[in-house]
């Protein structure tokens, strides 16, 4: 190899626009060189922080290869003193941990000395610029190397013609030969790159590279020569396949079809049948002569068959004849569905808009709600309303674009999209389909679903909805879609403006007795064998399941316990020890065990630093006890637990300002604070939690905690906290009443602006809670602060009330 040490140090001055200190990174194989851009995958610890060490500075990095592959932590003795300084481009993180990066290569680099070697390697480093070598000499090895690539080309080495353009336009020799070599199988493949990367002479790299060039152009010429000779030698084949065709003319000659022309012609009869579109139908004709002329036995015919097979069986034409009559469409959804009175006047809207119109475009429908509040359900009662077929397909973890607009018809299995496969299911071009869980849709690199959807979902573009593996547009303009979700932030911008969100809130107490009673109970009992005679529940039992059993937004968990009685009632039948069996509430224990949930306030009795809060999940609203203690300590500290997100930790350090800023008024010491470790916990702490609306709810536990008064039992809360106390809405109102009602709470605090929210809550939940709207976290304390102080414990040498 060529000595690099030895090289004119008038060549070794540094480029400005290179560090000379950079990240380096040890390469197994090949060995990368200048003027290049090509991919890298990297996965070992050491190699990834280097990458992210030039990610975050220059962009600049120092390729360098390994003496030996296997070595999986190289030392420097294990790594070459010449390689590549190459540009970051692009970095893609891959699922399985390691990360592919596109780097350019700039320079060529030796190394001077090693900074450190943990977590990486940092060398300095010295680049080794070429000299013009421009000789007549130098012109001929450029003119003999190009005329040499050409010949390997052109003997069928695995090289892109885009290559040989390239190489030909290139003027400067030691960037042609620099082009050149990374096409080029060299054995052993390090030791002979290296050599060449370490050969900083033009001419002498030159020299090289027209010696493996013309050896590589021998070898072409006898692998050329042996191909000749077996395809010679396979002529014996090619023969019987020429006779075959012909005997397959003269059967048509003479009127005789064999089993492949029965074939072709039910195919040609099926696509008669299909009245598809003229183009599609031009398009299927031109697939099956394809499939005519191709042998039968071909691989390629069994992906024509089956593309074949999907054009003719799509439902091109067929609709299902639809019945918009108002008044059924309300008789359907109210014998489906109790309550969502709002919900349902929407939905007639949206059905009486389209049978005046005559038009099926319109709005796509967004049922948003928590789980088991009747999302899916009430999409087949539009179904059933319309006289239309219902699909339903889940979206839920969805993370390939190819599951939304179909595979490629490039390999065998390769499929349409799930809204081709749908409309093939039903048999009808104007099902009404329900996207399920629209919002836990994922991405990654194979794509964006959810950008996939927004032309299925546009009204104005999808009567030409372009699948991957049909490549013909089919018409989805008389499709009915309607999507549900649970949140609607995770939702894209642009495929949430597409849809009108109808929101589904969760169901009352006495919504949800009125669907045990009236749905979930006859629907247990039938499907576990058993009847009337057989099973009661009393109003009063199935209160006691919902109150002490259940604690959802939805009905899914109150139909469960449900089956659970039913089961044990069917056991006790099929064995013959009772014939009837009446659930009352003093009945619940012995089939349902313990309760799970204790139905009234979140605290049993008025405490110091323990205030119960309001919040809105997926799953609906539920209360939160919110915690805070104060404990000696050298200087101020604030101590936050509960797996709290970013957001309510602000909420938290804004409460503890706002509390320090009010010490006159709460009749503290100012400098009470600066010897103190407040800590503030919201249990549950193996739940994520975010969000700003319990800013109130922890000021108000630690204002207990520092005045030693006691948290009303019976008080809820809920808003957002400023510094100068102040409190902001919030959103979820409804969903949080409801849920301080479900918890038997008796007063619950909100913020002024969400007064306007008050009339989506039912009148009998008005009428059981007492509402306040604040202000200021000077009324909360008012009204969520019980009068008198408890005796301070001894944690403090300064206690409240003596300053």
């Amino acid at each position: 190899m060529t000595d690099v040490t030895e090289l004119d140090d008038d060549l070794l001055s540094v480029d400005p626009a290179v560090p000379e200190i950079l990240p380096l990174l040890p390469i197994r194989e090949p060995v990368y060189f200048p003027h290049n851009i090509f991919p890298l995958f990297v996965g070992r610890d050491k190699s990834i922080r280097a990458l992210e060490e030039a990610r975050g500075h220059d962009r600049y990095i120092f390729l360098v290869a390994q003496r030996q592959m296997a070595i999986d932590d190289p030392t420097s003795e294990d790594i070459y003193q010449v390689g590549t300084v190459a540009e970051v481009m692009q970095v893609l993180n891959l699922p399985d941990g390691t990360v592919r990066v596109m780097l350019e290569g700039q320079a060529r680099a030796r190394i001077r000395e090693y900074l450190q070697s943990d977590p990486f390697f940092r060398v300095r480093i010295e680049l080794l610029p070429e000299a013009e070598e421009r000789s007549a000499e130098v012109e001929a090895l450029m003119r003999s190397v190009i005329t040499q690539f050409q010949q390997v080309v052109e003997l069928g080495k695995d090289i892109p013609p885009e290559a040989l353009v390239q190489v030909v336009n290139i003027d400067d020799p030691g960037r042609l030969a620099d082009t050149i070599i990374p096409y080029l199988h060299l054995r052993p493949k390090v030791e002979r790159m290296q050599d060449l990367l370490e050969t900083i002479s033009v001419r002498d790299r030159l020299e090289k590279l027209n010696f493996i060039l013309k050896k590589e152009t021998e070898v072409l010429e006898i692998q050329r020569n042996i191909r000749n000779k077996v395809e010679k030698e396979m002529g014996d084949t090619q023969r019987e396949f020429i006779l075959r065709e012909q005997l397959k003319a003269i059967q048509q000659e003479l009127g005789e079809r064999d089993d492949r022309g029965s074939e072709i012609d039910e195919y040609r009869e099926k696509i008669q049948n299909a009245k598809m579109p003229e183009e599609v139908e031009e398009r299927a004709l031109k697939e099956l002569d394809r499939l005519e002329k191709m042998p039968f036995q071909a691989p390629e015919g069994v992906v024509v068959r089956t593309y074949l097979d999907w054009l003719t069986a799509l439902p091109w034409t067929t609709s299902t004849e639809e019945t918009l009559d108002i008044p059924t469409a309300q008789e359907v959804l109210d014998q489906d569905h109790y309550g969502l009175a709002k919900v349902k006047e929407r939905i007639l809207e949206f059905l009486a808009v389209r049978k005046l119109t005559q038009e099926m475009r319109g709005p796509i429908l967004c049922f948003a709600g928590p789980p088991g509040v009747g999302k899916t359900s009430i999409g087949k009662s539009i179904a059933r309303a319309l006289g239309r077929k219902f699909i339903r397909v889940s979206l839920g973890g969805v993370r390939d674009e190819a599951e939304i607009r179909g595979h490629r018809r490039t390999y065998i299995g390769a499929m349409p999209g799930r809204i081709i496969q749908g409309i093939k299911t039903t048999g009808s071009n104007n099902p009404v389909f329900m996207l399920d869980e629209i919002d836990k849709l994922g991405m990654d690199f194979r794509g964006d679903p959810s950008s996939a959807l927004l032309e299925a979902l546009d009204p104005e573009q999808n009567n030409a909805f372009s699948d991957h593996y049909l490549e013909v547009p089919f018409d989805l303009a008389n499709v009915m879609f309607i999507t549900t979700a649970n949140l609607l932030d995770p939702i894209p911008p642009a495929l949430k403006d597409r849809m009108e969100v109808i929101h589904f809130p969760g169901y009352t107490e006495d919504e949800k007795l009125a669907i045990a009673r009236d749905f979930l109970v006859p629907k247990q009992r039938k499907e576990n064998g058993i009847t009337e005679e057989h099973l009661v529940f009393t109003d009063d039992g199935l209160m006691k399941i919902i109150r002490e059993y259940t604690r959802e937004a939805g009905v899914r968990n109150l139909e469960r316990e449900v089956a659970t009685v039913c089961r044990k009632v069917a056991k006790e039948v099929a064995s013959g020890k009772t014939d009837q069996v009446t659930i009352t509430e003093n009945d619940i224990k012995p089939f349902l065990g313990m309760r799970r949930y204790h139905y009234g306030r979140a605290e049993e009795m008025d405490e110091i630093g323990a205030a119960t809060g309001l919040v809105y999940t997926e799953f609906g609203g539920d209360i939160v006890s919110v915690e805070a203690t104060l404990m000696k300590h050298h200087e101020l500290k604030l101590t936050l637990t509960g797996q709290l997100g970013e957001v309510m930790k602000e909420s938290a350090m804004a409460a503890l300002s706002y509390v320090r800023s009010r010490a006159r008024v709460l009749n503290f010491p100012d400098d009470f604070f600066d010897r103190m470790e407040v800590h503030i916990h919201v249990p549950a702490g193996a739940v994520p939690k975010d969000g700003p609306s319990a800013g109130i709810t922890m000021a108000t536990a630690l204002a207990s905690a520092v005045t030693r008064r006691a948290i009303r039992k019976d008080v809820a809360m809920t808003g957002e906290i400023t510094l100068r106390g102040k409190v902001l809405p919030i959103g979820g109102v409804k969903e949080k009443v409801l849920a301080a009602h479900r918890a038997g709470m008796k007063v619950v605090l909100l913020p002024r602006e969400n007064e306007r929210d008050l009339e989506e809550i039912p009148q009998n939940v008005q009428d059981d809670l007492e509402f306040h709207f604040v202000d200021h976290m000077d009324q909360v304390l008012q009204l969520a602060l019980v009068e008198s102080p408890r005796p301070s414990p001894a944690y403090a040498s300064a206690s409240p009330g003596t300053a």
